[in-house]
């Protein structure tokens, strides 16, 4: 047992110091364990759960290097410690989903910023991730924590940080605020030390009324609404709020898959709740075939993502749930964007790096200003002032900045279905609109390599292989391009005649991405450019 005491040492001090009973008995059981569970338990003290600009997100276990209340505890004593030394006034809004945990964080965070001097209002029940940032803008606050893991499986939970005031604006947090939130958690003494509060006041409904109203406010309520909607809110938290919007705007009820309606933290239709992955929207494609109705939409379990399927009539007949096609991240980012300028949207116009360059085409021939970003909407809501719009390609719209400045699912679902239901009064359909807009500014295809591992050191052997022997051709046709973003950001970006291919880790998941972007160019032109780069990462 000699060679496992420093590891034994630093379990119980943790141990001694995490005020969750059910998490202490978890590090006992580990540390009686030992030598048998020495790999685990190294594991989870290997290195804290690292607080970034995404805030913390991690498996719900005892230890540092996991989401449990002392972590939460240690992460609320630091930003109220931060608040305090950067000399912002003002309450902290705190908001949480349905995964296992949140509420109970939530309430630790709450009790840790009253304790602090601070007063601290919590959402008023499990909301949508929208919801807490726009409670930021619209009560004032300096603050706002999101207690969610957005997409992640089931055994994940998260802490997400917004600023409030004239620099933060109700966005994410971005450097130097995360370095600077980060130091002081690591600051933060024992445990047992930190001062709790429990005055904490409860936000009343009338928030989320006023969400509600101002969401619906922004389609014309003289436009078409003559639609029908096959919804899934994944298990999450979206169902509710994007129902009543609906109404509010006055189109019917989407039909909801009855499986994945209420919030269930164990997601047990879908093995990752993101309505990207490969099956996610099986439930919701199927109900639209059977209802007939005119389009799906995804939210994923937090509703700050949007995705939307469409009866594509190449593929068989709208009965037929095959015939269902999810359209890309990138064409309802465009078909969004279109949307606004056509209704007189003006302003800056913003999207990421791994986007498709459509966007671009499309703001410029407008007239409006275009932003390209870093990925991340704390860096999309940053682009340029006055913001009229932004995406990513991931199924984030901010569609409203004015409202939220972060993605919205739920923004994003009403804003597609007012489109929809115009051109069905029309005639026409949103493949129609693809179409127009692909005459216009060129047929943009994009898509996505992306591969999963067990090992994340095997994301930067690919990163390196990659930086070291860079493809000399794209499709045959010399790379004309290789910027490497290093060391501002682990990104690589090759472009040949027609062809972009982006390359980098995901910031949320243990993923390297590969975007890949071809204009004007058919047949199997996009699957033989994901072999060429699967080669060129060693995958």
């Amino acid at each position: 047992m000699a060679q496992h005491d420093d590891l034994t040492a630093a379990a119980t001090a943790w141990r001694d110091d995490d005020p969750d009973p059910a998490t202490r008995a978890e590090l006992q059981a580990l540390i009686d364990g030992l030598p048998r569970t020495a790999a685990e338990l190294k594991d989870r003290f290997a290195q804290p759960l690292a607080f970034g600009t995404a805030g913390l997100r991690g498996v719900l276990r005892a230890g540092p290097n996991g989401m449990n209340r002392a972590v939460v505890r240690a992460a609320a004593a630091g930003l109220s410690s931060y608040l305090d030394s950067a000399g912002r006034t003002g309450p902290v809004v705190i908001g949480f989903d349905a995964r296992h945990g949140s509420r109970d964080f939530a309430e630790e965070t709450a009790a840790v910023v009253t304790g602090s001097g601070r007063e601290a209002l919590l959402m008023p029940k499990l909301l949508p991730t929208p919801l807490l940032a726009y409670a930021v803008r619209a009560l004032d606050a300096t603050a706002g924590v999101m207690v969610t893991a957005s997409h992640n499986p089931p055994a994940d939970n998260g802490y997400k940080v917004y600023l409030g005031g004239a620099d933060g604006r109700g966005g994410q947090i971005v450097p130097p605020v995360d370095r600077g939130i980060e130091a002081a958690i690591r600051a933060v003494g024992p445990l047992a030390d930190v001062r709790l509060g429990h005055g904490w006041r409860i936000i009343d409904e009338s928030l989320v009324e006023s969400y509600v109203d101002a969401v619906a406010a922004l389609v014309d309520a003289d436009a078409p609404k003559d639609l029908r909607v096959a919804y899934t809110a994944m298990h999450g938290v979206g169902a509710e709020t994007l129902a009543r919007v609906f109404a509010k705007a006055g189109f019917r009820p989407p039909d909801s898959v009855p499986e994945q309606h209420d919030p269930d933290p164990d997601f047990p239709t879908v093995p990752f709740p993101n309505p990207e992955e490969p099956g996610a929207m099986d439930l919701v494609r199927a109900l639209a075939a059977k209802t007939g109705a005119d389009i799906a939409i995804a939210n994923d379990p937090d509703a700050d993502r949007c995705a939307v399927a469409v009866a594509d009539p190449a593929r068989g007949p709208a009965s037929d749930p095959d015939s269902w096609r999810i359209l890309r991240g990138d064409e309802v980012g465009v078909l969004l964007a279109d949307h606004l300028i056509r209704l007189g949207r003006t302003g800056t116009y913003a999207t990421t790096i791994v986007s498709s360059q459509m966007l671009r085409s499309i703001a410029e021939k407008a007239g409006q200003p275009y932003a390209e970003t870093l990925t991340g909407f704390k860096w999309i809501v940053r682009a340029g002032e006055p913001l009229a719009y932004g995406y990513e390609e991931a199924l984030g719209y901010c569609v409203a900045p004015d409202l939220v400045r972060d993605k919205d699912g739920i923004s994003a679902a009403i804003l597609i279905a007012d489109l929809a239901a115009r051109l069905k009064a029309a005639g026409a359909t949103l493949l129609d609109r693809l179409d127009e807009l692909a005459r216009v500014h060129g047929r943009h295809q994009t898509d996505q390599l992306s591969v999963r591992v067990t090992d994340v050191a095997e994301i930067a052997a690919a990163m390196a292989r990659l930086r070291a022997h860079p493809p000399a051709a794209l499709l045959g046709r010399p790379v004309t391009g290789n910027v490497d973003l290093l060391p501002d950001a682990d990104v690589v970006t090759l472009r040949a005649d027609g062809v972009r291919v982006v390359v980098r880790p995901s910031g949320t998941e243990p993923k390297l991405k590969a975007y890949l972007e071809t204009v004007e160019l058919t047949g199997d032109a996009m699957t033989r450019l994901r072999g060429e780069i699967g080669t060129a990462l060693g995958l």
